[in-house]
């Protein structure tokens, strides 16, 4: 496949991804909107994040975020989700754009191992938008991130919490490079949502391991 060379292009592509098949509660599963995942991950590839980089997307749901860096020249991308749904969507739409770089992984993250060489992590994990949410969750898959040594993460946050998180990261030995502010539009998919749609602020932080 030809490489993208233009953010727009990018986006565009993105679009075709389908969102999650079936939204579960339990997961706070909401896909990230090509918009925003075109631009992080444009953002990473101008800083020399994606390309010829092995890019993990922990929690990736359908897919959106190791495809994207696969259409953007990554060596290798992958997806790990516990979700079987989500799973198998985004195999099948990785086959539809002929992505020969990009595999997919159906496993809880606590149980995932033996994953090496990677170089970046790309991920949008359960950020605590519910009011009833299992907080924390976010941190869980950062702390995990951290297991496999990349040399820089991207993981999204709840704008509210960005204090708690910059000591949080300074206190685990990770360098904050970079924080993208993000409004994300959660749509109303589940049942106990009241609105068509609403706006919540988040961040992405970008910290390195290897400084």
């Amino acid at each position: 496949m030809k490489k993208i060379t233009r953010k727009k292009h990018l986006e565009m592509k993105l679009q075709s991804i389908p969102p999650h098949p079936k939204p579960k509660v339990g997961l706070e599963q909401y896909t990230t909107p090509s918009v925003i995942a075109s631009d992080l991950i444009w953002n990473a590839y101008s800083l020399g994040d994606i390309d010829n980089n092995n890019v993990l997307d922990l929690g990736c749901g359908s897919g959106i975020f190791a495809m994207g860096c696969a259409l953007m020249g990554a060596n290798s991308a992958c997806g790990v989700d516990i979700d079987e749904d989500s799973i198998s969507i985004a195999v099948e739409t990785s086959q539809k754009l002929k992505l020969d770089n990009v595999n997919f992984i159906l496993s809880d993250i606590d149980d995932l191992e033996n994953v090496s060489g990677i170089d970046t992590v790309i991920q949008n994990p359960p950020f605590g938008s519910q009011k009833n949410a299992d907080q924390g969750q976010d941190l869980k898959f950062v702390d995990k991130a951290c297991q496999f040594k990349p040399n820089v993460i991207y993981s999204f946050h709840m704008a509210s919490t960005e204090e708690f998180l910059i000591d949080y990261y300074n206190d685990h030995d990770l360098k904050i490079t970079h924080i993208f502010r993000y409004d994300f539009p959660i749509p109303k998919i589940y049942e106990f949502h009241t609105k068509e749609k609403r706006n919540v602020n988040v961040i992405v932080i970008r910290a390195l391991l290897n400084f």
